[in-house]
């Protein structure tokens, strides 16, 4: 499954109303470690497409979701479930830390 991007028109109806956990990177173009990142939160998104959508979110076409989910620097990486957002995780140093993130918020 590939990487979404949605913006405030359907961040209700793409992330918050989905029935599977949403993984939402917060981030921008011109953000390199968001570039270097990209990469491994794709191949989250196909490794576990069947239980999880992953979305982006440009903080740049999208500042009112990135203030009202407190993100401050990116890349910032939220989980949604049932409407609800998780504690944040900012600048991943790498898939597997993603992956225990998932986990221990109960997405994977």
């Amino acid at each position: 499954m590939a990487v979404l991007a949605v913006g405030r028109e359907q961040f209700e109806e793409g992330v918050l109303r989905s029935e599977k956990p949403v993984l939402v990177d917060f981030s921008a173009p011109w953000c390199g470690y968001c570039r270097r990142l990209a990469p491994a939160v794709a191949r989250l998104a196909e490794k576990y497409g069947d239980r999880l959508e992953v979305k982006i979110v440009d903080i740049d076409e999208s500042p009112q979701l990135a203030e009202h989910y407190g993100v401050d620097t990116i890349p910032t990486l939220r989980l949604f479930a049932g409407g609800r957002a998780s504690e944040p995780l900012v600048n991943p140093g790498s898939a597997a830390e993603i992956e225990d993130w998932l986990r221990e918020n109960g997405a994977l």
